[in-house]
C-alpha cells in the first residue's frame, strides 16, 4: 500500500510538470504539481475506501491528475 502511495505522488508530479511544459495549463509549475498531487491523493483514498478504480494504480493516478487539472483551474478562474 505504501509503495502505491509513493508511486501515485511521483506520477502525479510528473503529470503536473508535463502539463505545464507542453502548455496544457498556464498555472505555473508548482501550482500544477500541487493540484495534480492533491487530485491523485483524493482519488487514491477514494479507491481504498470505496474500491472505485479505472485500472492499474498508475492509470488511476494519471487520470485523476488530469481531471484535477481540468476541474480546479477552470472552477476558480475569474470571469470577466
Amino acid at each position: 500500500m505504501f509503495p502505491t502511495l509513493i508511486g501515485t505522488v511521483v506520477v502525479a508530479g510528473i503529470v503536473g510538470y508535463l502539463s505545464e511544459k507542453t502548455g496544457f495549463t498556464r498555472n505555473g509549475y508548482l501550482q500544477s504539481i500541487i493540484i495534480c498531487v492533491g487530485g491523485a491523493f483524493l482519488f487514491y483514498f477514494v479507491r481504498i475506501m470505496f474500491g472505485i478504480r479505472f485500472g492499474a494504480p498508475g492509470v488511476d493516478a494519471i487520470l485523476s491528475s488530469i481531471g484535477a487539472l481540468v476541474i480546479v483551474p477552470t472552477h476558480w478562474r475569474r470571469r470577466r
